[in-house]
């Protein structure tokens, strides 16, 4: 029997590789749950995201990681919707803007905006912001129980104490506020 509701998270530092880490890590969890009919559309969502959390913290020197630098990425498959939820600590208000023609950036909301079924941000009580999108499946997943495989750690070491607790509870938040709807 097909599972209906699924998440799964992952917690990085605002470093330049952060990008490529988010999109491997969607692209697998979309593998797993058989939701590959929307990878294109989720990796990119996933990869502009993403990389404005990265521009908010700032990339940190590696002597100079703080709680600022960590955010933290979650899939969500609810029934026919998946969820791309991104947190970090900042607390600027992100909006969709129009670029000028040669401008060389300013252009992921647009394309989240585009792509996505709906999307837009929430302030967790646990600080910080999450921006999120939603993407409508047009069929399904696949995903069955017996196709979860073992939760591998991450291999970079995440800041353990406020900064860890910050990004779970964040996120943890958003989960419980979509069960509360139901």
């Amino acid at each position: 029997m097909p599972l209906r509701r699924a998440w799964d998270r992952l917690t990085l530092i605002a470093l330049p590789t952060a990008v490529s880490c988010a999109r491997a890590f969607a692209s697998r969890t979309l593998r797993r749950w058989g939701a590959t009919h929307v990878m294109d559309d989720a990796l990119l969502i996933v990869s502009e995201l993403v990389t404005n959390a990265v521009k908010a913290a700032g990339p940190p020197r590696r002597a100079d990681i703080t709680a600022e630098h960590v955010f933290g990425v979650q899939l969500r498959l609810d029934g026919t919707s998946l969820y791309v939820e991104v947190w970090d600590s900042g607390h600027e208000t992100l909006t969709a803007r129009t670029p000028a023609p040669d401008d060389e950036g300013g252009r992921g909301l647009l394309l989240v905006q585009t792509l996505a079924t709906r999307w837009g941000t929430c302030r967790p009580p646990a600080g910080g912001k999450i921006v999120w999108a939603e993407l409508t499946l047009s069929r399904e997943p696949t995903l069955t129980t017996r196709t979860l495989p073992l939760r591998v750690p991450p291999p970079i070491r995440v800041p353990t104490g406020k900064a860890r607790e910050q990004v779970e509870s964040a996120l943890m938040q958003r989960v419980l506020d979509g069960l509360r709807r139901l």
